[in-house]
């Protein structure tokens, strides 16, 4: 088969489960109505950018203070845009994200493991994935987070290291929490090279060698990255209504205040929140977040619930459990480099939540790393050598059965309040 060939296979494959994946986020994608969780925020925010260039009150005029980064926002912007000030058009922008994140999972796996089963393996896991379709139907930040993770990821793997910084400066530029993969890819990058130098010895042509490329790696994962995260601050530059815009003459001095005060308030985010969860439940789906939920009158029975809940297809992501922690035991006894990569983007994403133990925070974080958490299950299966297919198409089909009973609640379905009750299958989901 022809190179040509081979990559037209590729992309047939990986836009068809896109517009799958597409076709099931557009569908009743106005449904609930109104703005639920917190789209309060995030589309009330990304309808202002559109309008003014920066948050502002819409009943007062002022200007708010915001404690994320602009550029999820204005990419929510984008469907209110095309679409208007409503519910499919604030969500439209994270169908589409999500669709794409699919066909990303495609092209990962394939660069990962260059076989097609593989790849196909990974790219149906994401498209049965409860959480990933929850987050692809609301207007949230983290489905845009994701998607800078994987470009960025992608680019690595090419060793596309220019553009893999500017979308991991996007990443920040959608939420903070980008900032850990950043620093994980610039020291992997940093492992690399000295693997590669110390292979060839340390002769006095080659340190200076070494220097230059230390200097390029600054440049890439050091200026650039900060140059991309400033750049989407534009409108807030732009306008003189934005928050303490005005605190200080040099609008650099400004931005450095915001960004001081956003920092204390994440710092002090201490709240009690019904849904809040702990990152030690996370892997385990031990308390998934309810986005919305409802009673509604009419549902075929007597009592009804309607409700859509950030919970991943259990059987996948408890599987994905010992896919990680076999990945490790891989990767201690043989270093594959497919492991390393897969657990340090795992690693980057979910570990330093860990260190703030007395911060909110929820399970639907998870997103940012979920599919590296299912290529481990792609990369236990590539170590299988005989009945590879078999193996691939039996666990789809039980994750896929898993899916669909659990389809009404990713959703937001109506169904019987005893119907609703038998998907509880955890005390602690309710």
């Amino acid at each position: 088969m022809t190179t040509q060939l081979r990559i037209s296979r590729d992309w047939a494959i990986a836009l068809g489960f896109g517009a799958l994946g597409l076709a099931l986020r557009l569908w009743s994608l106005g449904t609930p109505k109104g703005k639920i969780f917190d789209e309060v925020y995030y589309a009330t925010n990304a309808h202002s950018l559109l309008i003014n260039g920066v948050e502002l009150d819409a009943k007062t005029g002022a200007a708010e203070f915001i404690v994320h980064p602009p550029i999820g926002k204005w990419l929510i912007a984008l469907g209110i845009k095309a679409f208007g000030y409503n519910e499919f058009g604030w969500r439209f922008a994270a169908a589409a994200v999500g669709s794409i994140s699919i066909i990303l999972m495609y092209f990962t796996a394939k660069k990962l493991f260059n076989n097609q089963l593989l790849s196909v393996f990974a790219t149906f896991l994401i498209s049965v994935d409860g959480l990933h379709l929850v987050h692809s139907r609301i207007a949230l930040l983290d489905i845009f987070l994701l998607l800078f993770i994987q470009i960025a990821v992608l680019a690595f793997l090419h060793k596309k290291y220019w553009f893999c910084s500017i979308a991991l400066g996007l990443a920040v530029a959608t939420k903070w929490s980008g900032l850990y993969l950043l620093v994980a890819l610039a020291l992997l990058v940093l492992v690399f090279d000295y693997r590669k130098f110390r292979h060839l010895g340390f002769d006095r042509p080659l340190l200076e060698m070494m220097r230059k490329t230390f200097l390029l790696r600054f440049l890439q994962f050091g200026i650039l990255p900060v140059l991309t995260y400033v750049a989407t601050w534009a409108g807030w530059f732009a306008t003189s209504g934005g928050w303490d815009r005005n605190w200080s003459t040099n609008p650099i001095k400004s931005l450095w205040h915001y960004h001081a005060e956003i920092l204390n308030f994440h710092a002090k985010l201490t709240e009690s929140h019904p849904y809040s969860a702990n990152p030690w439940s996370w892997l385990i789906q031990g308390r998934p977040t309810s986005f919305f939920y409802e009673t509604p009158k009419s549902c075929g029975g007597a009592n009804c619930a309607q409700e859509v809940l950030a919970l991943g297809t259990p059987i996948l992501w408890w599987a994905a459990v010992l896919g990680l922690l076999i990945t490790f035991g891989y990767w201690v006894s043989r270093r594959d480099w497919q492991a390393e990569i897969i657990l340090v983007v795992v690693a980057a994403c979910y570990l330093p939540w860990f260190a703030f133990q007395k911060r909110t925070m929820f399970s639907f974080y998870a997103i940012a790393f979920e599919p590296f958490l299912l290529l481990t299950l792609v990369y236990l299966l590539s170590k299988v050598f005989r009945n590879q297919k078999q193996i691939a198409v039996g666990f789809s089909a039980l994750v896929l059965v898993n899916f669909l009973y659990f389809l009404p609640l990713y959703l937001g379905t109506p169904i019987s309040y005893n119907s609703w009750h038998d998907h509880m299958w955890l005390p602690s989901w309710i």
